[in-house]
């Protein structure tokens, strides 16, 4: 398993921390995960979750809401509506970055902020929700001076052990979300995972969400769990649980395919580096695959390095032009094995080079040829194997044009 903190912007320029998990091989889907009212992304139940889905092939993000945990803004500005942004933006950013995420889960109020924002997000498949509540504006019943934030348009609220600013227009924008409505046009499959037993959140909740709700929806009973599932057996088997549901719901078929770089004018790639170390997402049209320095050079080793990936670049281009001159030729090679290195050595040993003085970039190619190949043909294909596309590119004058992206 690979786990990435990344940090984004979201429409109203505040910096929002996440955490992306990555199995180790290609993601079958991607997740966004919401908290709960003034939780983190770093709840134990969000990270046992996280971890059973990872195990089961599927990349996860979780981020913390503007004003909470490690995310820029104030919470006395936030509100549940900000929270629906918060996650158009996350979602927006894991399209351009990983992939767009195929499912919402979200738990207690951030349940009903996926039921709420599934709408929104174009790439939602299914929703899930945990310990949700059926309407936003059951926390007030955790707001013991309503009155006072009325009055006075702002009070001090003690939640969960903490103190946290709430602002009237909070309980305003309570006051204009109808939930049941979303949940009516919800047109997604959806899993209600809930507890008889949660004394924060109670299970009629769970059944007018489930009533609200069009078919094809299902509701499992997280027997003997907590509000916060803070068991780690409730958690972990919740993640499995869902991980299993919705595989229906993320095989991709041919129609379905996610690629969020479509190639209109030529190849297009993206590259995703969290600045606490070297390792790095790469996006090479909805292609996914990693890049990492070894940890001689301060990495993790966790992918090749940038220069092992220009090898590889080079070598598999190599092969593919020989296999289509060989099927165009009729030619009977069988398989090719290309090995490559690179080094920097000093110009004045490089007698075919123009460069003189300084140090110059050399890679040297060696090529394996299997097949009943006549010496003829393995000079011929030795010939063109130095005409791939990389290889010319490597060898000619290469034009880099970089912009600051808006």
């Amino acid at each position: 398993m690979i786990q990435e903190r990344i940090k984004f912007k979201n429409r109203r320029n505040y910096e929002l921390t996440g955490i992306v998990q990555l199995p180790d091989k290609k993601p079958t889907a991607f997740i966004l995960f919401a908290h709960c009212f003034t939780c983190s992304k770093n709840i134990k139940a969000l990270e046992h979750i996280s971890d059973s889905l990872v195990k089961n092939g599927i990349g996860v993000l979780r981020f913390d809401f503007t004003g909470l945990g490690e995310s820029e803004g104030e919470f006395s500005d936030t509100n549940f509506s900000s929270n629906i942004q918060d996650l158009a933006d996350a979602a927006a950013y894991m399209n351009e970055n990983f992939e767009a995420p195929s499912v919402l889960i979200g738990h207690s109020l951030g349940g009903a902020a996926v039921l709420a924002a599934a709408g929104e997000i174009e790439s939602c498949r299914a929703v899930v929700t945990i310990a949700a509540p059926s309407s936003p504006d059951h926390i007030l019943r955790h707001i013991s001076n309503l009155e006072e934030i009325e009055k006075t348009g702002i009070a001090s609220v003690n939640i969960a052990g903490r103190a946290f600013n709430i602002k009237k227009q909070f309980l305003d924008d309570l006051d204009k979300q109808v939930l049941s409505d979303k949940i009516k046009q919800l047109n997604k499959p959806l899993l209600i995972l809930h507890s008889p037993y949660d004394g924060i959140v109670g299970i009629d909740n769970a059944t007018e969400i489930f009533l609200a709700a069009k078919h094809p929806k299902s509701f499992v009973s997280l027997d003997k769990a907590d509000h916060l599932l803070s068991d780690p057996l409730d958690s972990s088997n919740a993640g499995h649980l869902i991980a299993s549901w919705i595989r229906k719901y993320i095989t991709k078929d041919d129609t379905q395919k996610s690629n969020n770089f479509v190639r209109l004018n030529g190849n297009q790639v993206a590259v995703a580096t969290d600045m606490s170390g070297f390792f790095s997402t790469i996006n090479a049209g909805g292609h996914y695959f990693y890049a990492d320095e070894p940890v001689s050079a301060g990495g993790t080793d966790n992918g090749p390095s940038p220069y092992e990936l220009l090898l590889a670049s080079l070598g598999s281009c190599t092969n593919m032009t020989l296999k289509m001159y060989a099927d165009r030729k009729n030619i009977p090679l069988e398989k090719v094995i290309t090995r490559l290195s690179h080094e920097k050595i000093h110009a004045e040993d490089c007698l075919e080079c123009e460069t003189e003085t300084g140090r110059i970039d050399r890679i040297e190619k060696e090529i394996e040829l299997t097949g009943n190949l006549t010496p003829e043909q393995e000079k011929r294909l030795f010939e063109i194997s130095d005409r791939c596309p990389v290889h010319r590119t490597l060898n000619s004058e290469v034009s880099i044009k970089s912009k600051l992206k808006e």
